[in-house]
This record gives structure tokens, C-alpha cells and sequence, in this order.
């Protein structure tokens, strides 16, 4: 499989920006403990893969600038995702991220009259870290504290006349609210985050939806992950995050039974840090139902893979 990776126009200030702050002097050379920054989200934010956590992404510490840069691979029974993009850590209280997601929905797509469609969205992202410090408060209660902000924009699809059909947006903003907890004597790290988001399926389905009175306002989600570091280099883990259900009602409304249903995400990990630049994570997830109208309603499980390398 080759996977062409190649970020939108509109998206290269940042990337620009990126390459700068990489060869700035004030580039992180020391770092933070191994797998305590998390890894690369789907999205871009530095956390579990499907769920950003309150630390700061790259191995930049306070009063340095760092870089992370990663490519994930998810895998279900009928459709795959590839997911690629960069982040830039300030002084370890500022993240900047930007990140595309690419959605192959295989065979799927047939029933619409588009066979291999692509769904393909862009994400900027900003995170502040507002409290806490994950390693220096181990030995407390204190969690470390961000706010965070996602901008989505999915691309123009054959999918388009469908969402307006249902009167789903292409573009929205998640914004959030997590906390981190590392109890590094006994190897646990836990994450809770609070999601306030229109997007249906993390935004690939679109923003909200408006026929048949579905809801179409902010709602709020949960995500947890629960992690155990084995040793140094290595940590097993159970990520879930809830997904909002907005589609359902307009799919009813449009003929479609529960045909849009969504169902909440899940994984299984485990990640490994050979050094302190690499990062290497595996997951075994299940997606639940996506578009079930499409698939005879098997629940997407099913295998994912990410690689991140940060400085």
C-alpha cells in the first residue's frame, strides 16, 4: 500500500511555521519522560489515539519549542482511515496541530452510486494548558488541565447532496475540556475529557443535522482513557469515547430507519517508545455502527496502527 502524503494549500502557513520553529535554537534537546506526552490522536492533538489528553505534544519542556509529526492506519471490516499531520509544543503550555484524515468507504459507497468514495477533512487545532503539570504533580492529586479547540473542514465529496439532504454542515468546531492524571509511582495515567461537538462520526458525516427536527445544537461527550505503564517504554491501555447520535433522526426522517445510527468508539492499545523521538502505538478498536445502512449493520472492528516522531 503507498500512502501519498500531501497537505492542502490553505494549510501551509502552518506548515511553514512548523519547519521554522524545528530549526529555531530554542528547539526542545532535552524532553519529557518517555510516553508521558501521549501519543498523535486521529485528529492531531497530542493524547490516546482516538482522544486528546491535557499534555502538551512533542518532547519540548518549559522554555522550549518542540515538533511532532505521525501517520496512523485504522482498519474495520468495511472501511479505512489514514491519518497524517504535525504539531508544534510551546514551553509546554501551548500546542498548535493541523491534521487530514482521509475515509475510504470501500464498497460501501455502492449504494449511493459512489464505489470508493473518499471523505477527506482537515483539522487545525490549538491547545492551552490552564493548570497542573502531569509529571511534577505525580505525587498529588492535582491533574494537569487544557482547553483545547478543533476547527473541521471536510472537503467537498459525491457525499455533499446527502448531508444537505439531512441538513448537515461540512465544516464545525469541537472544543474541549481534558484532564490528565499521572500516577507515576504506580505506572496509571488517566484521562478524562469533556467534548462539546456537532460532529457526526468525529466530523467525517458532517456537522449536525436538521430534517425531521433533529437536533442540531452542541452536545457534550465524554472520553476517558486508562493507561498502565508497564515500564519506561512501554504501556497498554482502554480508550472510549462517546459519539453524538444526531444523524439517526434525520436518517428516520428520510426513510432510513436507524440506518445512521452512531455508536460510541472504543479501543484496546498498547504503545511503545524504542527512544525518545519515536512512538509507536497499536490499538484494537471498535467503531460500533457506521452508516449501518450501507454495511447491514456490522459493527466496525478491526485493527490500528500509528507512528509519531517528535522532538
Amino acid at each position: 500500500m503507498r500512502i501519498h502524503i500531501a497537505f492542502p494549500i490553505r494549510l501551509l502557513p502552518l506548515a511553514a511555521a512548523v519547519a521554522l520553529l524545528t530549526t529555531s535554537p530554542a528547539r526542545a534537546d532535552t524532553g519529557k519522560l518517555l510516553l508521558t506526552g501521549g501519543v498523535s490522536s486521529i485528529e492531531g492533538a497530542a493524547g490516546g489515539g482516538i482522544s486528546p489528553w491535557a499534555v502538551i505534544g512533542s518532547q519540548a519542556t518549559e522554555g522550549e519549542v518542540g515538533v511532532s509529526a505521525y501517520i496512523s492506519r485504522a482498519r474495520t471490516r468495511d472501511y479505512g482511515l489514514t491519518a497524517y499531520g504535525v504539531a508544534v509544543g510551546i514551553h509546554d503550555r501551548v500546542e498548535l496541530s493541523v491534521g487530514r484524515q482521509d475515509f475510504n468507504t470501500g464498497i460501501t459507497g455502492t449504494g449511493l452510486g459512489l464505489p470508493g468514495l473518499h471523505l477527506k477533512q482537515d483539522i487545525v487545532g490549538a491547545k492551552v494548558r490552564v493548570a497542573g503539570d502531569a509529571v511534577l504533580d505525580s505525587d498529588s492529586l492535582m491533574p494537569q488541565i487544557a482547553v483545547g479547540v478543533q476547527f473541521k473542514n471536510l472537503q467537498s465529496s459525491g457525499l455533499d447532496g446527502t448531508l444537505s439532504a439531512l441538513g448537515a454542515k461540512r465544516h464545525g468546531a469541537d472544543v474541549y475540556l481534558s484532564a490528565t492524571k499521572l500516577f507515576l509511582a504506580q505506572g496509571i495515567l488517566v484521562n478524562g475529557t469533556l467534548r462539546a461537538t456537532k460532529a457526526n462520526q468525529g466530523g467525517l458525516l458532517g456537522f449536525g443535522a436538521t430534517l425531521g427536527g433533529a437536533d442540531n445544537g452542541y452536545g457534550l461527550q465524554p472520553e476517558i482513557t486508562v493507561a498502565y505503564l508497564i515500564n519506561s517504554k512501554l504501556a497498554v491501555g482502554f480508550e472510549y469515547r462517546a459519539m453524538p447520535n444526531k444523524l439517526q433522526r434525520a436518517g428516520q426522517a428520510a426513510g432510513l430507519g436507524a440506518g445512521l445510527r452512531a455508536d460510541d468508539w472504543k479501543d484496546i492499545f498498547i504503545a511503545y517508545a524504542p527512544s525518545k523521538n519515536v512512538s509507536i502505538a497499536a490499538a484494537y478498536v471498535d467503531l460500533g455502527r457506521i452508516v449501518p445502512a450501507t454495511t447491514g449493520g456490522r459493527k466496525q472492528t478491526g485493527v490500528y496502527v500509528s507512528a509519531q516522531i517528535a522532538f
